[in-house]
């Protein structure tokens, strides 16, 4: 059996790769993430990525990782994990009753070679009134999420569709994942 390694600490990306039956070990890149001021959102999770990834496949060199990041782009720019409780609430007015992208990038370093692809999303929003922001945003959710919201808990509640892969918002696009996977040879 091929050894699979999945550089994250996600447990949604644990889920998710666990959901599709494949064997992995967990092994969380330590490095700082970088991307360009001027990078669209697709760029920046492409990036962002392949570094998680070959941070990780540096340190097992005769292993698959698995490298992934997600980003939410909304009103022109990329909006990661908020700082604080103050920047959630202002992420989450800028998502209420409005579309946004999601955009998950995933990059698979083997034998000195990353190939990347991303997967997204539309993500449309309920308006929301200042009560379910505050509500929502008491929960401690929004916290370490992309945007400010989990689209897999409680943040479900504030999401009237989502055009495009479902598993790409929780972070994982996980078709793509097993059909990568299974090409070379992991399931």
């Amino acid at each position: 059996m091929k050894h699979l390694i999945l550089a994250s600490k996600s447990p949604r990306r644990k889920e998710l790769l666990t959901q599709l039956g494949v064997a992995y070990q967990a092994v969380p890149a330590e490095g700082e993430e970088r991307i360009a001021p001027d990078m669209t959102p697709e760029e920046a999770v492409r990036s962002l990525a392949r570094q998680k990834a070959e941070e990780v496949a540096a340190r097992f060199p005769h292993s698959l990782v698995l490298g992934a990041d997600t980003v939410v782009a909304a009103a022109g720019r990329i909006l990661g994990k908020p700082q604080n409780r103050q920047e959630a609430v202002s992420m989450l007015r800028t998502l209420s009753g409005s579309t946004h992208k999601v955009y998950t990038g995933v990059a698979l370093a083997e034998n000195g070679e990353t190939d990347v692809f991303v997967s997204k999303a539309a993500v449309t929003f309920y308006q929301l009134d200042d009560d379910e922001i505050s509500w929502y945003t008491a929960t401690g959710e929004p916290d370490d999420k992309a945007g400010a919201y989990g689209i897999q808990g409680l943040g479900a509640v504030l999401v009237e569709r989502v055009e495009g892969d479902y598993s790409a918002v929780v972070g994982l696009p996980a078709a793509k994942v097993f059909r990568a996977l299974k090409k070379r040879g992991y399931v």
